[in-house]
């Protein structure tokens, strides 16, 4: 049996705010919140708590 990813939907910079979530259709982040500020090098609040893998 294989792994199957879980992958994230949505995401939040801690350092600006700024909101996406991911788009099924374009396969791509879209803003969806907090647009946060323009020229942030955006932190995604990644804590270790999401499994990358499905069980």
């Amino acid at each position: 049996m294989m792994a199957e990813l879980n992958r994230p939907n949505r995401r939040q910079c801690v350092a600006c705010g700024r909101e996406d979530s991911w788009d099924e259709s374009d396969h791509n982040w879209k803003i969806t919140g907090n647009e946060g500020r323009p020229f942030c090098i955006h932190e995604w609040d990644i804590n270790g708590s999401h499994s990358p893998i499905r069980e």
